[in-house]
This record gives C-alpha cells, structure tokens and sequence, in this order.
C-alpha cells in the first residue's frame, strides 16, 4: 500500500516555523526531522533555507562562507540522496537550492559581487527574476510567467550547474535563482515563497506537492 502523500522538512523544527506555518495553511500533512531512515513514509521532501554549506563538500576552502553547520549538512545531504535514490519530489529553498546543485556535482560563488542586492537586511527585499528560453514548459514559467517578484536573503550563488540541473530563471545580475531537473521531479528557487507577501509563495508549494 503506497504511504499518503507528505512532505518532510529536512530541518531542525526551531528553524522550519514559517516552512511550517505555509504548509499548514494549504493543510498540505508534513513532518519536520533529520533522520533519514525514518522519512520513507513521506512521499516528499522540502530542503528549507538557512546557513552557508561546507565549502568541502563542493571541492573549496572557506572564504566567505557564513553560519556553517556540517553536521546538518551531512544530515540534509542523505536525506536528498534517499529521495533522489526512490526518484519522490525534491523542493529547493534558498540553501536548499544550493545543495541540490552540490549534490548533483556543481559549486557555489561564496560570496557574489552583488550580495548587497540579494541580502537579508531584517526585512524581505525584493527584486525580479526573469524566465530562462526552455520553450516555456518548466515550472517557473507555469506558475510565474515572463517575471516574478520575489525575496532574497543569501550572498552565495551557483556558479558550475550541477549535471542534469538547467536553470529556469535568473535575476537581473545573472545570479541562478531557479533550477530543475531534467528527468527528475526536483525543482529548486533561491527565494523563499514561504516569507512572500499575500501568500504569494502558495502556487508553489501547492505545485510541488501535486508532483508525483
């Protein structure tokens, strides 16, 4: 008998409230741990945001990475590997963008450039991110059209793709702000639909946990 569909939210609860709170909202079941063993009954995973990851995961020295926390990201990184392995939905948010992209064999800027525009300062800032040609099939386009305005909080970025990733949407600096698997039901975003305004962040959670 297959399990009812679930997400697990790869995370340490007092970290994961607003992933919780968007979740509830669409009354969409959930369960938030880091033991990878027990998350088979759920049909899919959201890797949340939240610190920097361990520059030696993706062949690097630290210089400039923040709030490292290896132990999560080994964590986080074996529970993608699980689902991944059983091809079940993946969503990416702002971190989890960036393991995804690390788990497939690409790396990260540490610091980019034009962090000042992407930052957390206290409060949501928002800027545009603009849809890549894919000839308007993949999930960005579907939820957001031409454009969408969004959040931002990070001051890293993919820089190598990761293989089998293709980028869906980019900002106005060229900083990767979505990916999506060719051939497996992952999709990643570096914002974070679950802070947006008016529940603007809804049609994707909503999308995602519509995957199969």
């Amino acid at each position: 008998m297959s399990p009812l569909p679930s997400i697990v939210i790869a995370g340490r609860s007092e970290d994961t409230k607003n992933y919780e709170k968007a979740l509830e909202r669409l009354s969409i079941p959930h369960h938030t741990l880091l033991h990878p063993e027990s998350a088979d009954h759920a049909t899919h995973l959201l890797l949340p945001g939240g610190g920097d990851i361990t520059p030696a995961f993706f062949g690097q020295t630290d210089h400039g990475s923040r709030n490292v926390d290896t132990e999560l990201d080994i964590l986080q990184f074996q529970l993608l590997s699980r689902f991944v392995e059983q091809k079940k939905p993946v969503l990416g948010i702002c971190k989890g963008l960036q393991l995804i992209n690390v788990h497939f064999g690409g790396d990260i800027t540490q610091h980019i450039d034009t962090a000042e525009s992407h930052r957390w300062a206290g409060h949501d800032q928002f800027h545009h991110v603009y849809h890549c040609d894919l000839g308007r099939q993949d999930f960005f386009y579907q939820l957001y059209g031409n454009s969408a305005r969004v959040n931002s909080a990070h001051h890293q970025a993919v820089n190598q793709i990761g293989k089998g990733l293709v980028p869906v949407c980019r900002a106005a600096d060229s900083v990767v702000e979505g990916l999506v698997h060719t051939s497996l039901p992952i999709l990643a975003v570096q914002w974070h639909p679950e802070r947006l305004p008016d529940n603007a962040g809804e049609s994707l959670f909503s999308y995602f946990f519509s995957l199969r």
